[in-house]
């Protein structure tokens, strides 16, 4: 019992002490004491207290700070946890205009863009909701048309159970695929004022072009000290780890 009042007091201490930096944050912000302000937020992501609003808090003081990647990268990290937010997304597309680097975003074709620009439109856990929304009002529809007595009645709900069963399938399907690509999906900021791309993970190999800070990256492999990375045009290479910070 000690034990898990022990516990309880140290969550709540350390509940209150995210807080209280938390609001030293915002109100140091308000004074125009960016630096400051970074750091209390800073003090509140290491007891473990994370979330979108902190982040976007965070973003917004390296952004004032004239601190690029610090800024995209907080940015990134709030969306990760609010991905619908506007004022995140607009302020990160502001940090990025901030970036050196110039990389176009080869759109993806056929099928498989299809199928992203449909499932992509609600987050995971926003289909997830929906097919359980869906297997409620299927669940009513089965109980319409067990109950009805009327045959066109009957009738409308069978009907009803087919929609909603399909509905049902694709919210399921659609949440599972968006699980997946988040999960598999690994982006990052370039860290380094200069980043080198290898053609290989050393570097005797050639250098295949010059990355800077700020600029967002694809994770795709990790060996040793290493990353394989890709960039939004399909460009791939290898650069040394200490040269950027995974988001995810």
């Amino acid at each position: 019992m000690k034990n898990y009042l022990s516990l309880f007091l140290l969550f709540i201490s350390q509940l209150f002490f995210a807080q209280s930096n938390f609001d030293k944050g915002n109100d140091l912000y308000q004074k125009g004491k960016y630096k400051e302000a970074a750091a209390a937020y800073e003090s509140v992501l290491k007891g473990n207290q994370q979330s979108a609003e902190l982040y976007y808090n965070l973003g917004n003081c390296y952004y004032k700070l004239n601190q690029v990647a610090p800024a995209i990268y907080n940015y990134e990290k709030a969306l990760v946890l609010n991905p619908d937010d506007a004022d995140i997304t607009n302020n990160l597309k502001f940090a990025q205009k901030k970036t050196i680097d110039e990389i176009k975003v080869v759109p993806k074709v056929g099928f498989a863009k299809l199928l992203r620009d449909f499932t992509g439109i609600y987050h995971f856990n926003t289909w997830a909701w929906m097919g359980v929304s869906f297997a409620f009002f299927f669940l009513l529809c089965f109980l319409g048309y067990y109950f009805s007595q009327l045959t066109l009645t009957k009738r409308a709900f069978f009907y009803g159970m087919f929609v909603f069963l399909l509905c049902v399938v694709v919210s399921v399907a659609a949440a599972l695929f968006e699980k997946s690509h988040f999960d598999n999906e690994k982006p990052a900021i370039i860290f380094a004022d200069i980043a080198e791309v290898y053609s290989e993970p050393q570097k005797a190999s050639t250098t295949t072009l010059v990355l800077h800070e700020g600029t967002k990256v694809y994770v795709l492999e990790t060996v040793s000290n290493w990353k394989k990375i890709q960039l939004t045009d399909g460009t791939e290479g290898w650069l040394q780890s200490n040269n950027i910070k995974e988001v995810k």
